[in-house]
């Protein structure tokens, strides 16, 4: 099945105009203009940003329909694929997101724009908790593009998370996957985008 609609969820503190979301959408607009590409501004409530995804995606089909995500936005590409049961691409995902976002709470910056401020909020654990899909089976293909090198995440806890996902394991490499340019064919691949 070809992927004709596709979903791109950004990381905490990012925005659709991160490096990897752009190229993506570029990617998708050169090679691909027939793919639905959609990546929304996710609001720092993950319930208010997966029912935003919900929303958005209500119409979608779901047979052909995927997902990417990067860091947090992998953490919910997980419950996205559980709950569409679809195909996903995990960048960097945030395994466990409740127990590692607890420093942030408080006033907080976004990386593409330092002016541009929001409040993360203690409540906002409990809601990632609720999302938090471990321990059940892959609704659907998983691909996961983990590295070494990654300066935020533990490459070792990504691995365990998804031992069914097709896996490219990356002997360097950093959180921001500087590289993704490189991986966009694999991508596509195993997406079968339109």
């Amino acid at each position: 099945m070809t992927t004709t609609h596709l979903l791109y969820l950004h990381g905490f503190r990012s925005s659709p105009s991160s490096a990897k979301a752009r190229q993506m959408a570029a990617h998708v607009a050169q090679y691909h203009p027939g793919v639905t590409f959609w990546c929304p501004q996710l609001p720092p409530s993950p319930q208010a940003a997966m029912a935003l995804v919900a929303q958005g995606i209500a119409q979608w089909p779901r047979d052909c329909m995927a997902v990417i995500g990067s860091s947090l936005g992998g953490f919910y590409a997980s419950w996205v694929a559980q709950q569409a049961r679809c195909p996903s691409v995990m960048l960097n995902p945030a395994v466990d997101p409740a127990r590692d976002l607890q420093r942030y709470i408080g006033e907080q910056t976004t990386w593409q724009n330092p002016s541009e401020r929001f409040y993360f909020r203690a409540e906002y654990i409990g809601e990632l908790q609720a999302l938090d899909v471990r321990g059940k089976p892959p609704a659907a293909p998983e691909l996961a593009i983990i590295a070494k090198g990654d300066e935020v995440l533990d490459w070792r806890e990504m691995v365990g998370r998804y031992p069914l996902a097709e896996l490219c394991l990356l002997e360097g490499g950093e959180h921001a996957l500087s590289d993704f340019a490189e991986h966009l064919p694999r991508i596509t691949q195993f997406l079968r985008l339109a």
